[in-house]
């Protein structure tokens, strides 16, 4: 067996007995499959509705990907800007707290009429969701920078744009990439609150759309749709904890790395 194979031995026994007490106390409770449907129910529906569910969750990871890719680039972009100027710093940062307190129903309606019923508008909603935590531990990766470092540049007559780029970006880099990892967690259950409060024309809504359809009328399909989210969002991060790998190769192992 593997080193990685044996990394990941505990998460799955884990997993196997979890499921296991589950199964066992649906059983033993003997809970109406309407409201809590039994593992082996759970996979039937996955093996049978694949296809279905295969066509809505294309949807969800486009909408979750694109999102994210913008959340970093605007969160980032932000967070230069605040550790670049105090002024902006203090006029935008309360504001940045308070987004994560907005409704999403309220400003969905908004974005839909904006920009209609396709993509954009779960893009605004993922964007808003996962930026926060980007912004947050860039700003605090840029503040971390050692000070001899920056007083060696100035010494050496370096501009601000080179201690920028020798010495703060790569001390932020890896603050920024455990930033990208919480708001990819998060992007996730983004898409299904994107999903379910803004309408869409396609003939797959996503998965969220599909969840919520289902709690009222196949609540073992339902469940299943919920595993292939869990699943997504575990392989997201863990595939951005190896991209950090090739990014940040100077820092240690990763945090959240199976070990």
């Amino acid at each position: 067996m593997s080193r990685r194979a044996l990394r990941a031995l505990p998460a799955v026994v884990l997993a196997m007995l979890l499921a296991g007490g589950w199964e066992l106390y649906v059983d033993l409770a003997g809970v109406e499959p309407a409201l809590l449907p039994a593992p082996h129910d759970v996979a039937s529906s996955l093996w049978n509705s694949g296809d279905l569910l295969l066509r809505n969750f294309r949807v969800t990871a486009e909408e979750v990907l694109l999102g994210l890719a913008l959340a970093l680039v605007v969160g980032f972009a932000l967070a230069v800007a605040i550790h670049l100027s105090p002024l902006f710093r203090r006029a935008f940062y309360p504001l940045a707290v308070g987004s994560q307190a907005l409704p999403i129903p309220v400003i969905g309606v908004l974005l839909v009429f904006w920009w209609g019923f396709g993509i954009l508008p779960k893009l605004a909603v993922i964007a808003l969701i996962c930026f926060f935590p980007v912004v947050v531990t860039t700003v605090d990766g840029l503040a971390a920078v050692d000070p001899d470092q920056l007083k060696l540049l100035r010494t050496l007559d370096a501009s601000r744009w080179q201690a920028f780029r020798l010495a703060e970006l790569p001390a932020a880099l890896p603050a920024a990439l455990s930033g990208a990892r919480i708001a990819i967690a998060v992007g996730v259950i983004g898409a299904f609150i994107a999903e379910t409060t803004t309408p869409t024309s396609g003939p797959y809504p996503g998965l969220g759309r599909e969840i919520i359809t289902d709690v009222n009328f196949q609540m073992p399909r339902a469940y299943a749709g919920t595993v292939v989210l869990f699943g997504f969002a575990i392989a997201c991060f863990y595939a951005l904890s190896l991209a950090e790998r090739k990014l940040a190769p100077w820092t240690t192992r990763p945090r959240g790395e199976l070990h």
